[in-house]
């Protein structure tokens, strides 16, 4: 299922103006994600200083069978933000050991992340993949419809994307997520913890440069869709670790006094010399504050497994 692209246009370009006239300056990190976005983020999971994707990959291949073993038959998986989807891939072929009919709906933003996605997922052919280009809460809601009653359904919430939202944000959207499953379904939760600042640094602003065009790329996603005249050489990419919110800023800071006008956002946005946009968050958690935090939306913790090298979580949790 896919918005009509007016409806996105107009809403890419109605949170561009309101993020951009706001005190501070903050857009939506969803917004990263266009086909150069999806492809940079994909570069930056192969960086050896941002060790998320592969201590998760590596937990997931090791665990999978005993996940697959545990949910029930038939299965319907859920993916909030697939990726490439590889990680899909080593979970269904673990369903397909123990012989579980199984269908997968993805949703991402991104239509470059659902296309490999698919062509991933191609060598299951008797696998049926919906994918949803919707946010989380939009595309819960299509891929949980018209759920047939003996079906099980598992909600993977990887890559640490939960961490992109503030405590009240988060709760809100486990309890959405726990509207849509009932007692007996599941959810597989990927969360990076708090380690130490000069990591979390290096895994955000790395030395080749790549998260750093990641971010610019946002700028420049908005001057080709909207129209705008940002100058990209007039922005800096900043990576802030504030500890007291144990959370990482992505920033993009203005080098200069200027003006950008963006035509088809309605907007005029003026920057002063250091003043930045806000473009990513990203909070990091002790174990126990994840447990805590998903309980609060009444699920049970069920498993959880912990790669110690490179402080990243996955826990599964039960609809309580």
């Amino acid at each position: 299922m896919v918005r009509p692209v007016a409806k996105q246009f107009q809403q890419f370009a109605d949170e561009v103006r309101q993020g951009l006239t706001a005190v501070p300056k903050k857009l939506d990190p969803k917004y990263l994600y266009d086909s150069l976005g999806s492809a940079l983020f994909d570069a930056i999971c192969c960086l050896p200083w941002y060790r998320i994707t592969r201590a998760e990959n590596q937990l997931l291949s090791r665990k999978a069978s005993e996940l697959a073993d545990k949910i029930g038959a038939p299965v319907r998986i859920i993916e909030l933000g697939c990726g490439s989807g590889e990680k899909m891939v080593t979970l269904l072929r673990a369903c397909q050991t123990f012989r579980k009919k199984t269908s997968v709906h993805l949703v991402d933003v991104s239509s470059t992340a659902l296309a490999w996605s698919e062509q991933r997922l191609r060598e299951f052919e008797k696998t049926l993949v919906v994918t949803h280009q919707l946010d989380y809460e939009e595309g819960l809601q299509m891929a949980s419809a018209h759920r047939r009653p003996e079906e099980t359904l598992l909600v993977m919430f990887l890559g640490s994307n939960l961490g992109n939202r503030d405590t009240l944000s988060s709760i809100e959207l486990l309890q959405s997520i726990r509207n849509k499953l009932e007692v007996g379904d599941a959810l597989l939760l990927g969360i990076d913890l708090v380690k130490p600042e000069e990591e979390l640094l290096k895994a955000y602003d790395d030395p080749l440069g790549v998260t750093a065009a990641f971010n610019k790329n946002l700028l420049l996603r908005i001057n080709t869709e909207l129209g705008g005249d940002f100058n990209l050489n007039h922005f800096k990419h900043r990576i802030i670790w504030n500890h007291e919110a144990a959370r990482i800023e992505m920033h993009l800071v203005s080098t200069k006094n200027q003006e950008v006008f963006i035509p088809l956002a309605d907007c005029k946005a003026s920057f002063t010399v250091g003043e930045s946009i806000w473009t990513e968050s990203s909070y990091k958690f002790e174990i126990q504050t994840i447990v805590d935090l998903v309980e609060k939306a009444s699920f049970s913790s069920c498993e959880q497994w912990v790669d110690q090298e490179a402080s990243f979580s996955l826990t599964l949790f039960s609809a309580s």
